[in-house]
């Protein structure tokens, strides 16, 4: 598996060091001619191409902020987030083995996540329908939760993403937004009217509905907050929007 990751950074590289190059070469007769942005620019580009050429990705480096705002634009495929999946045995499921081991110490050094998960027991779990049958077939091998639930937990982590939630008499939904989204923002993914008319918006937490078991306890026990356009929703947020267009 090493091997394999060495393999697909290599070419990912080369084709980041194409992209580098060809920007690098663009600004080049500008800054000649004493342009401080364009010298600025080459002198970037110069100390990525240096990185990659020496078998590095560009998510590694060491960058200011000036510097990640010129490379931002150019779109690096290796300045992009990494999560690896091992796909391992069932007796390797929670511990691992040496081939794990192999790539954790090889990724040591790019801050990414290492995530373990059985294909073959996925499978199996998919087969069952019942979900106290899959809960009791969890049990039996000592896992508490799907692996693909752990792959899209630390998905949307490595993505900074999270989830609230629109709860009503018919259905229950699920909205995606990212971390620190303002409720007019957040109301925005269901309908840009939502965000236009934004009046306010309910809120009570997953776990405090769970506890109480309804909305109108959350009222009752003073768990539902009414919040304005500042507020930043949090993960796990059931929200009620009031809006006029």
């Amino acid at each position: 598996p090493v091997r394999d990751k060495e393999t697909i950074d290599m070419e990912l590289q080369l084709k980041d060091l194409e992209t580098l190059e060809k920007f690098h070469d663009k600004n080049i007769r500008t800054a000649k001619s004493g342009d401080k942005a364009a010298q600025k620019i080459v002198d970037t580009t110069k100390k990525y191409i240096t990185h990659l050429g020496a078998g590095n990705s560009a998510r590694s480096l060491d960058a200011t902020e000036e510097e990640l705002k010129i490379i931002s634009d150019l779109q690096l495929i290796t300045f992009k987030p990494v999560l690896y999946m091992c796909n391992v045995d069932e007796a390797s499921v929670k511990t691992g083995n040496k081939h794990v081991e192999a790539v954790r110490i090889a990724v040591k050094n790019e801050d990414a996540e290492v995530l373990l998960i059985a294909t073959a027991i996925e499978a199996e779990i998919a087969e069952l329908e019942d979900v106290e049958e899959q809960l009791l077939f969890l049990e039996e091998l000592g896992l508490d939760k799907p692996g693909v639930h752990y792959l899209i937990q630390a998905t949307y982590k490595l993505l900074n993403l999270q989830t609230y939630f629109t709860a009503g008499e018919k259905e229950v939904r699920a909205w995606t937004i990212t971390k620190g989204t303002r409720a007019p923002q957040a109301a925005a993914v269901i309908h840009t009217d939502f965000e236009k008319g934004f009046i306010r918006a309910e809120v009570m937490t997953f776990n405090d509905f769970i506890s109480l078991g309804s909305e109108q306890a959350c009222r009752d026990n003073g768990k539902l907050s009414v919040e304005g356009k500042e507020y930043i929703v949090q993960d796990g947020d059931i929200m009620h929007f009031r809006f006029n267009v």
